[in-house]
């Protein structure tokens, strides 16, 4: 700032007391990241400081600011007579710099002399004061007053005070003795490190490398530690506060921080007192901890002895607008002793869930939304009374200082009076706003300064207009925006006039539906009426009549002959997505209301999506009943209507549609001054007069209402940094969108008289709130669907199946596992759920699709025998299929019946089939066999969308949606947003900042989406919005698909969720008996040369060299990746059992790596013993002596990655379990079941069978079904191209992830080449569309195996050319449809070689 301004100039919207008049500004430093002010003021006298201190907060409330800091002048430098005064300036400005002087010279003694200073400190702060050189700071200070005295400090300290500081930001406890400590050592427990610490912190954000020593407070939120060489660790660790974050440090000896990492952990909020510096290792400033304590939050409390209740609030489910989780949003309301709380998201309730989970007997959450509401109830093209559409009208236009009737003028009226087609008179005026021209404005109209200087003012030229319009209806093109400043300019001359008019905008948008836009001139051009360059309002009028003669004819062609007929006859609201939607708040009073809000979001998801879900006015109406509506903020009905000056009777019309109206802060509203539409806040002020106005006239509650955004001022970062990423240019610009407490709120409201604030702020919304029940979002009871007669059909096809392979009577074991599953399935309710899937597997069987089951569904015994799993979960066992004789291996010596050697029934001599896995059916259903089950299964992904359909037809459309899910901000894209955002501001941020925002941004909905394979089946006589709005996914109205709003687990305790998944297998297997004639489920699972597969190459004729794989597996899904086939070599697995339990390490996380595989290698156990899948660690513990209960519970924390409790361990130790094994529980993150991998395992050895036994047929089928990244021009060139590329590949440290998915491809085109298959040319007649062909002992590819020749390219080509030869290149494009691309990719590799360019046959 290169001159003083006046302080009142420079801070326009904050109310400066009149003392200030005369205060003067001399310097301005504004930092927007960090919302920090600093200012040099110049007074004319001394003031004492405390008034300052009482500016500097106003001006930090009014701009919503983190910190503000005063360099103070005197006009009269010999100004300081009161000595009190002058200690308190030093203090005050000593204070902005370093909040911890408040601490240093708490109960100082200060001693002014003539020329001297001596300050008594009275805490052992000498070492802060000589580090940070106070003596210097204090002499420049009063240096600037022209006082020049010698410093020096004494102290004063007694130990026997506790020294506490001030209350703010008091720390956990009371140092009492200063000594050099480490957890563990110190009689404090409070301190973690070092010594007590007295000195206030500072924000996190004020400090940098030149800080030096410093104290600062926050949030630990990331540890990481590091062993050196000199048997000491080093702690890194990141601190966060409300400004920002740092990285922290220290070094600790190895023995001392192995008794305080029990205690520092994430999470922690601690004090921490170290020297701040530029760090090369790290590449950041760091702060190296010298002390740590513990520290005590101090949270916000709203101390209001009555509270106020916040009706409006979004949380992060408001599309990439809110920042809050609705849980903190709930305990935050909590915290403050609210009654209540709204969940109020854009459009959507699908907060609700979580919300209810935080809810207690202490608050009500009021569910609601604010909605998109678009008017189609009113009159959208003529608003007034009978007038002949052959009646004289006057059609006109104006000019504008810029958008707002509040706070700009008109500068231009024209008009023209038209009857019949004919303009009978004309009327035009420039007209003086009273103000300067806009400079955009004057480019846009051509209307200067000079040529208004001498034209009439706006009222005496809007009443010459009236004067000439007499009584006959107006017409104008936006007709709200033109009559809305006529109403204005009358209004604010105390004219009172309501005005007809017709808006050839809304209906030209009805009468030329084929043109999506219809600005002006796009509808001159469309009706051919002459439009003029120039930009003046008398032109525009002529435009505007030129189009209503032709829409009268048109209008006249459906007998419409008076004005009032138009919006009945014409079909103005057809169109629905043109209406602009406006904001209302609508909350479920009741469950009927719940219901009804529901529906409401449905129909605005399915029906009236247009950018956002829309609700047609019409709709709410019918639906009503249990709602409450509120008018919402300033994107509302009402306050819009405020906003354009609308007349008396639409202002009448809205205040009778709302049940409540909303005043928001000043601050909320503040861009409207930014922007012109206001002039100054008073009109923002006056906007909530006027609403308080209206509830008193139509009897309707007004309400103060926050619409929350985030939780705290400071939590504004994150929002404006999401904003900056959808492109807001004035993202910056926060307004204070936080949740206040009842004496922010009222603060806010100071304008008003006291009664009318505590009304609007405490008693109405209170008032609101007590008119809301306390309702559940989603009902406590569990829904499954009914299939009458599913027990007994159940039971009837278990018996019968059993009975038919183990004879009758049935074998004991077999009896009482089935009657065991049986009574748990049937008593708790789960028929149903089998005989759901039961019917699913079948219908895909019928249709010769084969179906894996996932998950541990395989352990259910009934599962098998109703044919929903091929995983038999008994003992290994034999059975004759001719006498039904049995033998079963129940001594755990055998793992699964596939591993047994053959075996003659020893009763008919025929030969016996082995089966079993013995598998518990406890890990299926629990100990009390009452736990849900979640049945999933694998289908083809040809035959998915089939087996969608087919739950319809179980339950009927309507009953079946599919499982809903949201997509939210993940941390890669939050740091793709904060490090664009600052880039783009040309700063750079510290990497425990990022990590900061990183974590505030992350979780915001982007979009919504559906589970892969997830059915949610609705029980008949139920309504789903009992439970649930439904929409498209990612709001896609294109696609018929349906899926629950709320995330699918918010739903799956009440109703059933099956999950039908698409898996390539399925559709492997059906392709390979279809080319080989071999029945899959007839593979014998014990083929030697099968098995020889996973410990070497030999069966496919090959060597590992030439390979380059010492095992087989190459394509066998589930073994074929580098990282199975080298478990496989460490594990040499001979048995199917084997496979299994390999299944189980390589899908679990931390099981093999970092766990088992050290173990096996180290000789600690086998691939028999150690952890595999879940499933091993309870029967395990079982069989070592423990409960089952507390085998099952320890088999289900472990599997779920959340370790082992401290007893659990004690009682694992008291069984002899070894310590290996327990380490290896704690290190295990997610586990696979047994069930799940022996299905797996069993799919991938069929597989693995054709391999060895139809090579052809397995490539063919491979390359067709799995090699999606095929490239031709290199698979089609031999075994050496092929490895020359791998090299290439894996030589490039740029790879592309594309290049890296076609090694696997790759690797098995050089195995097919060394086993003697080769591939043969694509060629244009005799190539399948789609899938890889036999051709004389090769391998032709498809047509679509070619870059640039899509699927639907290579079918319509392949259509195409059974009606005959292509006779050029353009024919084929004309009969194929299709683009010159792919003639090119054909011709390209010699395809078309041969074939003319064109049909055309040149003659010279």
């Amino acid at each position: 700032m290169k001159q003083e301004k006046k302080l009142t100039e420079v801070f326009k919207g904050c109310d400066i007391p009149e003392k200030f008049n005369d205060t003067r500004v001399c310097a301005l430093k504004i930092d927007t990241d960090k919302r920090k002010i600093e200012l040099a003021l110049r007074f004319s006298s001394v003031l004492p400081y405390s008034e300052i201190e009482a500016l500097k907060s106003k001006i930090k409330k009014a701009y919503v600011l983190n910190s503000i800091s005063a360099h103070v002048f005197f006009d009269n430098k010999k100004c300081f007579e009161n000595k009190n005064n002058l200690r308190d300036y030093i203090l005050g400005e000593l204070c902005d710099r370093d909040a911890a002087y408040k601490c240093v010279f708490e109960g100082s003694d200060w001693n002014f002399s003539e020329d001297s200073l001596c300050i008594t400190i009275k805490h052992d702060c000498g070492e802060y004061i000589r580090e940070n050189k106070t003596e210097s700071i204090i002499r420049n200070i009063l240096k600037k007053w022209d006082c020049d005295a010698k410093i020096s400090f004494a102290e004063e300290i007694d130990d026997t005070i506790s020294f506490e500081p001030v209350k703010a930001s008091a720390p956990a406890y009371a140092p009492k003795k200063a000594a050099e400590s480490s957890k563990g050592s110190s009689e404090n427990p409070a301190i973690l490190l070092g010594r007590p610490i007295f000195t206030d912190p500072v924000n996190i954000s004020d400090v940098d490398a030149e800080s030096g020593f410093v104290t600062i407070r926050g949030d630990i939120f990331f540890i990481d530690t590091k062993e050196i060489s000199n048997g000491k660790t080093i702690v890194t660790y990141y601190l966060k506060d409300d400004s920002g974050a740092i990285i922290c440090k220290f070094f600790i000896e190895n023995a001392k921080y192995e008794i305080l990492k029990g205690d520092f952990k994430k999470g922690l909020y601690v004090t921490v007192k170290g020297k701040a510096e530029f760090d090369k290792f790290e590449q950041d400033v760091t702060v190296t901890a010298k002390d740590i304590n513990l520290a005590e939050k101090i949270k916000k409390r709203d101390n209001a002895e009555k509270k106020r209740v916040e009706l409006h609030a979004h949380t992060k489910m408001s599309t990439m607008d809110g920042i809050a989780n609705a849980k903190d949003l709930v305990k935050l309301a909590k915290q403050y002793g609210h009654s209540a709380v709204a969940i109020t998201d854009h459009g959507v309730v699908q907060a609700f869930p979580e919300a209810f989970h935080e809810k207690d007997d202490s608050i009500k959450i009021l569910y609601g939304t604010e909605a998109y509401l678009i008017n189609d109830c009113d009159n959208m093209a003529y608003k007034g009374g009978s007038y002949p559409m052959d009646g004289e009208i006057v059609v006109f236009d104006i000019e504008t200082t810029g958008l707002s009737p509040q706070s700009e003028e008109i500068t231009e009226i024209g008009a023209v009076l038209v009857k019949n087609g004919e303009i009978l008179d004309k009327f035009e005026t420039f007209v003086n706003p009273g103000k300067p021209i806009p400079q955009k404005i004057v480019e846009l109209t051509g209307i200067t300064d000079d040529m208004v200087a001498d034209a009439p003012s706006p009222r005496d030229a809007v009443l010459s207009f009236m004067e000439f319009c007499g009584d006959r209806p107006l017409i104008a093109h936006n007709a709200d925006f033109d009559t809305g400043f006529i109403r204005e300019t009358l209004s604010r001359n105390g004219v009172k006039k309501s005005i007809r008019y017709l808006d050839t905008l809304a209906l030209c948008r009805a009468l030329v539906k084929e043109k999506k836009r219809h600005k002006l001139d796009i509808m001159a051009e469309y009706f051919g009426v002459p439009n003029p360059s120039h930009h003046r309002a008398v032109n525009d009028a002529e435009v505007c009549a030129g189009i209503w003669f032709k829409c009268a004819e048109k209008l006249s062609e459906m007998d419409i002959s008076d004005l009032t007929e138009i919006d009945g006859k014409i079909s103005i609201n057809s169109d629905l997505s043109r209406l602009k939607p406006f904001h209302a708040v609508i909350f479920a009073k009741n469950l009927v209301g719940l219901k009804n809000l529901y529906k409401l979001v449905s129909m605005s998801h399915l029906n009236y999506f247009k950018r956002n879900p829309r609700i047609p006015k019409s709709e709410l109406i019918k639906h009503r009943d249990g709602l409450l509506l509120g008018s919402a903020c300033e994107a509302g009905e009402l306050y819009r209507a405020l906003r354009e000056n609308a007349d008396d009777a639409k202002i009448k019309r809205i205040c009778e549609f709302y049940d409540y109206y909303e005043i928001q802060p000043l601050g909320n509203n503040m861009f409207m001054v930014g922007n012109g539409e206001v002039q100054s806040v008073e009109d923002i002020k006056n906007f909530n007069r006027r609403v308080i106005e209206l509830g008193e006239e139509y009897g309707k509650p007004v309400v103060a209402t926050g619409d929350v955004h985030f939780l705290n001022a400071e939590d504004e970062v994150f929002r404006r940094i999401l904003m900056a990423s959808k492109g807001f240019s004035d993202a910056d610009n926060q307004a204070p969108l936080y949740y206040r407490t009842t004496d922010e709120m009222l603060a806010e409201f100071d304008y008003l008289d006291p009664e009318t604030a505590r009304r609007v702020v405490i008693d109405n919304t209170n008032l609101i709130a007590d008119m809301i029940e306390d309702i559940r979002p989603v009902p406590e009871e569990k829904c499954p669907p009914v299939i009458e007669g599913s027990a007994e059909d159940i039971e009837r096809m278990c018996r019968e199946k059993a009975t038919r392979i183990y004879g009758d009577p049935l074998p004991e074991l077999v009896e009482e596992r089935m009657k065991k599953e049986l009574t748990s399935i049937i008593n708790n309710g789960f028929a149903v759920m089998y005989m759901i899937a039961h019917k699913l597997v079948k219908k895909s069987l019928e249709d010769g699709y084969l179906v894996g089951s996932r998950g541990s569904v395989g352990s259910s015994f009934v599962a098998f025998l109703t044919d929903i799993t091929e995983v038999n979960s008994l003992p290994p066992h034999y059975v004759c299929p001719k006498c039904k004789y049995s033998e079963f291996i129940t001594d755990m010596s055998v793992g699964s019946g596939c591993d047994m050697e053959d075996k003659n029934c020893p009763h008919c001599g025929e030969k016996m089939k082995k089966d079993g896995h013995d598998i518990p059916f406890e890990t299926f259903l629990g100990f009390n066999g009452d736990k849900a089950p979640d049945i999933d299964l694998n289908f083809s992904g040809d035959y998915q969308p089939i087996a969608h359909k087919y739950t319809e037809v179980i339950f009927g459309t309507g009953h079946v949606f599919r499982a809903g899910t949201i997509g939210t901000v993940a941390e890669k894209t939050a740091y793709g947003y904060i490090k664009n955002y600052f880039e783009e501001r040309g700063r750079t941020v510290r990497k425990a900042e990022m990590q900061r925002l990183i974590e505030g941004c992350t979780g915001v909905k982007r979009t919504t989406g559906q589970h892969p394979g997830g059915v949610i089946v609705l029980p008949k006589g139920h309504d789903i919005h009992e439970f649930t709005p439904v929409q498209h996914p990612a709001d896609k109205s294109e696609i018929d698909i349906i899926t629950t709003h709320f995330d699918y687990h918010s739903i799956d305790q009440n109703l059933l969720k099956l999950d039908l998944l698409g898996h390539d297998d399925p559709t492997v297997i059906r392709m390979l008996e279809d080319l080989t004639g071999t029945d899959a489920q007839k593979i014998p699972l014990d083929d030697k040369d099968t098995m020889s597969l996973f410990t070497g190459t030999g069966a496919l004729g090959v060597t590992e060299e030439q390979i380059s794989s010492k095992v087989g597996t190459y394509a066998i899904p589930e073994f074929g990746t580098k990282f199975v086939r080298q478990m496989l070599v460490d594990t040499k697995p001979t048995t199917f059992s084997e496979l299994i339990r390999i299944s189980g390490l390589s899908h679990g996380t931390d099981v093999w790596t970092n766990n088992a595989q050290e173990l096996v290698r180290n000789g600690t156990c086998t691939l028999s013993s150690c952890i595999c899948t879940r499933d091993d660690i309870m029967i395990y513990l079982i069989n070592k002596g423990l409960p089952p209960s507390d085998s099952f519970k320890i088999m289900e924390s472990v599997r779920k990655g959340k370790g082992l409790k401290p007893d659990w361990e004690t009682l694992m130790r008291e069984n002899s379990v070894p310590e290996w094994y327990i380490d290896s529980c704690k290190k295990i993150k997610y586990m696979f079941p047994k069930a799940h991998a022996c299905a797996y395992v069993t799919m991938a050895f069929r597989i693995a069978y054709y391999k060895v036994h139809y090579p052809r047929e397995f490539y063919m089928t491979y390359f067709s079904v799995r090699a999606d990244s095929f490239e031709y021009n290199i698979m089609c060139r031999g075994a050496d191209k092929a490895r020359e590329t791998i090299k290439q590949i894996n030589a490039n440290a740029n790879a592309t992830p594309k290049d890296k998915t076609m090694i696997p491809i790759l690797e098995v085109c050089v195995e097919m080449y060394e086993r003697g298959i080769e591939f043969c040319p694509i060629d244009l007649y005799k190539s399948h569309a789609t899938k890889f062909t036999e051709e004389n002992g090769k391998i032709r590819p498809p047509l679509n195996a070619l870059p640039g020749v899509g699927t639907s390219a290579a079918q319509s080509i392949a259509d195409e050319r059974e009606n005959g030869e292509f006779l050029a290149k353009d024919d084929m494009v004309k009969r194929c449809g299709i683009t010159k691309a792919v003639v090119e990719a054909l011709s390209a590799v010699g395809v078309l070689e041969g074939m003319q360019e064109s049909t055309q046959v040149s003659m010279f």
